[in-house]
């Protein structure tokens, strides 16, 4: 059979019958601009292609690479460690230990019920808590911050995949709630929020280090990406609280506030030396690294933040300027018969007779001859005397919320004013700024500037009294202290003491309430050669007796005791074996 065919007249070949001088292929040329189309849009492409190559590559190289690197790297967060705050002798009173977060990538979570159970108990959280979080979706949930260590071991051994444990601190605080009000605490950010760990945050703080690394499809870290920043820890601070005497202080102001059941207390204790805080204690208190349902009342510093009018403890500075001019000794006898300034009836109620020395003004605290001491000494080195030993200025100790107190300017006392301050009203102070007083006392008439962190700026001192002056001061203080002063509960064992007491109304409105006092006592010891200054006060006392020289002075008398001890000052009296019982407070016995 022929499968090809010749055309006679065209020469054309055909195969079976098909004629292909017909075809159009054949029968026509491709057009020259169709080729040259298709040449241009290979070129145009390729020149796109080309740019936007250099545009990814060279341009925008860092964008993209960031990008890329997004899908498979993160940053790690190295967490600083904060610094340590410690007492004078080293011992600690805030670190941070290690307490990580724990945290939970959903899509991968792989837990059986019981795993998942234990899982809750160990974190403390609801079963059903749990289970709300993992079913948030996503591919992180957080389930517990800073959890203790020990507990973060127990829930790596439950072995559960798509857990997350990252790196995180906690704050501890061994003296809990005796030093709560001093050092304070910070919140879960680490950042502190009230006493030291908010005065001192840049410096405790630190810095936070980082570092990127390759995770798997389970969160997994399976590579580093070059160096990593290396955090650095914060710095440590050192207190001049001693923490012994802190809390020796602290408990038995506590003690004396649920006696009394009084509404608050504080007590200050000064190295009367150097002006170190040894203790700066404050009932009710809290414990920093349990701050659920905590109050103001519980969180206030009162014994930097609270002022009120110091009543009979100012009495000393006034005849102590008596003494420094000339004016008396102490054996001068002054009449002490009730009498008027302006529509003032100056009196000393129970107590009053009709002469006293000097020195018996003190041990008695007779208002009368303390304001006829005021009225020989000039008004204006009255208020400068007030001003010279730190009344109406903020106390220099770098710590939030110290209070400046108030004192008018001298050029606007009229009698009656310059009356009544010479006994403590008309002028307010808080308990640390009457205990930094009387080291002008203590330390043979140089006020001390008060010191909290060690380290620090050495302030100047400033001069009050004569040393002989402050002297002779001192050996009359000791008489309130004595059987027939007004603070015989003052009395340490084994330790001479000198102090003075007092006692106010607390004001209330414009005047001054008639059932709510005030109870104080300040003073030193040993008397040649003071130690400590010690001041306390405690708030509205309501069980039946409310005299600083029966709330207060007992509450001097042990802490004194177990401070010089704890600082190993050597007895300068004589122990004896004594019972000291308590009087109850008639009209006969009563003591200011």
């Amino acid at each position: 059979m022929k499968l090809f065919q010749r055309s006679a007249s065209t020469g054309v070949q055909s195969v079976r019958g098909v004629n292909y001088s017909s075809s159009p292929l054949l029968a026509s040329k491709t057009p020259p601009w169709r080729s040259r189309f298709l040449v241009m849009l290979f070129g145009v492409g390729s020149v796109v292609l080309a740019g936007r190559a250099l545009y990814i590559q060279v341009l925008q190289s860092d964008f993209f690479q960031k990008k890329g690197e997004e899908r498979y790297a993160s940053t790690v967060a190295l967490p600083a460690n904060r610094g340590r705050i410690v007492d004078r002798e080293g011992r600690i009173l805030a670190i941070s230990v290690n307490a990580p977060t724990i945290a939970v990538n959903p899509q991968h979570f792989q837990a059986d019920s019981a795993q998942k159970k234990e899982l809750a108990t160990l974190l403390k959280l609801p079963l059903k808590e749990v289970d709300a979080r993992l079913a948030d979706g996503g591919a992180y949930a957080v389930l517990r911050r800073q959890v203790d260590d020990g507990v973060a071991q127990q829930v790596r051994a439950l072995k559960i995949k798509g857990l997350q444990f990252e790196p995180g601190y906690i704050r501890r605080y061994p003296e809990s709630e005796a030093a709560a009000h001093v050092v304070g605490f910070t919140d879960i950010e680490d950042h502190g929020q009230e006493g030291i760990e908010l005065a001192l945050q840049r410096q405790l703080k630190g810095q936070g280090g980082s570092r990127a690394v390759v995770k798997d499809r389970l969160g997994r870290v399976v590579e580093e990406l070059g160096d990593p920043v290396d955090p650095r820890d914060g710095r440590d601070v050192t207190l001049t609280i001693d923490s012994k005497v802190q809390a020796l202080a602290y408990q038995r102001l506590r003690d004396a506030v649920q006696q009394h059941k009084a509404k608050a207390g504080s007590v200050v204790v000064l190295d009367a030396q150097s002006g170190d805080i040894l203790a700066l204690a404050n009932y009710p208190s809290y414990v920093p690294g349990d701050r659920r349902n905590l109050s103001g009342n519980q969180l206030r510093n009162r014994a930097i933040t609270d002022v009120f009018e110091p009543g009979s403890t100012v009495k000393p500075f006034i005849i102590g300027r008596a003494l420094e001019e000339g004016l008396v000794r102490p054996e001068t006898v002054l009449d002490t018969r009730p009498f008027m300034v302006g529509p003032l009836r100056v009196n000393d109620g129970d107590h009053g007779r009709p002469e006293m020395s000097v020195a018996q003004i003190i041990q008695k605290s007779s208002n009368v001859g303390t304001v006829k001491l005021a009225q020989r000494i000039d008004t204006r080195t009255m208020g400068e005397l007030y001003q010279s030993v730190g009344f109406g200025q903020k106390p220099q100790i770098g710590f939030p919320g110290t209070a400046t107190g108030k004192l008018r300017p001298w050029k606007s006392w009229l009698p009656v004013e310059k009356a009544t301050m010479a006994y403590g009203y008309g002028l307010s102070a808080s308990l640390l700024q009457i205990a930094r007083a009387y080291t002008a006392i203590a330390r043979d008439g140089e006020l001390a500037p008060l010191t909290l962190v060690k380290g620090g700026e050495a302030l100047p001192t400033a001069r009050v009294f004569r040393p002989e002056t402050a002297r002779t001061l001192r050996q009359m203080m000791r008489g309130t202290v004595s059987k027939d002063g007004t603070a015989p509960l003052a009395q340490p064992l084994g330790y001479s003491a000198g102090g003075k007491t007092g006692t106010a109304a607390k004001q209330e409105g414009k005047g001054y309430a008639s059932h709510k006092y005030r109870a104080w006592f300040a003073g030193f010891s040993p008397v040649d050669q003071p130690r400590v200054v010690v001041a306390v006060m405690i708030d509205e006392p309501s069980n039946g007796v409310y005299y600083g020289g029966l709330v207060a002075a007992p509450v001097f008398k042990v802490v004194v005791e177990q401070a010089l001890r704890t600082l190993g000052v050597p007895p300068d009296l004589e122990v004896k074996p004594q019972v000291v019982a308590q009087a109850p407070a008639t009209p006969s016995n009563k003591v200011q």
